[in-house]
């Protein structure tokens, strides 16, 4: 069944959604993306993803394409229209359609979309085998903390560790792990969690954002630092977390870290996580 979409305004089957050529996303990457989870036919997370959203438009010189009111019932909309249990909602916004210019358009509308995708959170298989990751090269613009459409660098990356054999790429500049090419990136050493500070290096992650939160609130401690692949590999545990996931990872570069299965560590975050993701999920009928 084909499912539906939303662009400017319009609630469309997929194949009816039509952007101009002529639109500066696609002529410039010029627009800005996000992704908030859907667990049990309900959005999570929404709060720290709106203020996200609100950072990278902002940061873009770009304004809302509609009242937050309205984005977020057009996210509610979709979940209902395409009946989605567990998944996510991707929205973008770009600097709409105008000839191709280099500098920004005057009073050129905005053009907004989204649509759903089905992936599994809390039933991902990979939680329990865990995941294979390899470092890459990290040749990426300087603003990472924008989520920014222009995402060519991102794509090399993952391909580059698809054809090596794993699941993700652990990104390397000047010699430290930045992030991963579409999570962030974590170990654990002697029970501390290890993670990069934010910057422009990298990508605020909501989950890092709410999982950093609750390893407070329970006790663990958690060490905001730059590491590298050799630290990383005499680690105990590594995981990753993502809009789609919080998985383990039990291999990096062809080698095993720690013992090859989900540490104790990611098991206890993984479990706050989705319990908290629940406590806090979207209302049916609840405004902004």
């Amino acid at each position: 069944m084909s499912r539906t979409v939303f662009l400017n305004g319009e609630y469309l089957p997929e194949g009816e959604a039509k952007v101009s050529i002529f639109d500066r996303g696609f002529l410039f990457a010029d627009g800005v993306y996000e992704v908030v989870p859907v667990m049990d036919g309900v959005m999570v997370d929404v709060e720290p993803f709106f203020a996200r959203l609100e950072n990278s438009l902002s940061e873009l010189q770009l304004d809302w394409p509609c009242s937050r009111q309205e984005y977020l019932d057009m996210h509610r909309e979709l979940i209902r229209a395409n009946d989605l249990e567990e998944g996510m909602i991707y929205s973008q916004v770009t600097r709409g359609v105008a000839d191709r210019n280099f500098g920004f358009p005057e009073n050129t509308p905005t053009t907004l979309m989204s649509f759903t995708q089905v992936t599994q959170h809390e039933s991902n298989p990979m939680a329990q085998a865990g995941i294979k990751v390899v470092s890459v090269n990290d040749i990426r613009w300087k603003r990472r903390d924008i989520k920014s459409i222009a995402l060519l660098a991102q794509c090399l990356a993952k391909q580059e560790a698809r054809e090596k054999g794993a699941y993700e790429g652990w990104m390397v500049e000047d010699g430290f792990v930045t992030e991963g090419t579409s999570s962030t990136a974590y170990i654990v050493k002697d029970g501390v969690i290890i993670t990069r500070p934010l910057s422009n290096s990298i990508l605020s992650g909501i989950r890092r954002k709410i999982m950093l939160k609750l390893a407070l609130e329970h006790q663990v401690r958690v060490e905001e630092r730059p590491f590298t692949i050799a630290e990383a590999l005499q680690a105990d545990e590594a995981m990753i977390s993502a809009a789609s996931s919080v998985l383990p990872i039990v291999e990096l570069d062809g080698q095993v870290i720690g013992d090859g299965k989900p540490g104790p560590v990611f098991q206890k975050m993984r479990t706050l996580y989705f319990e908290n993701a629940r406590q806090n999920a979207d209302k049916p009928g609840a405004k902004e």
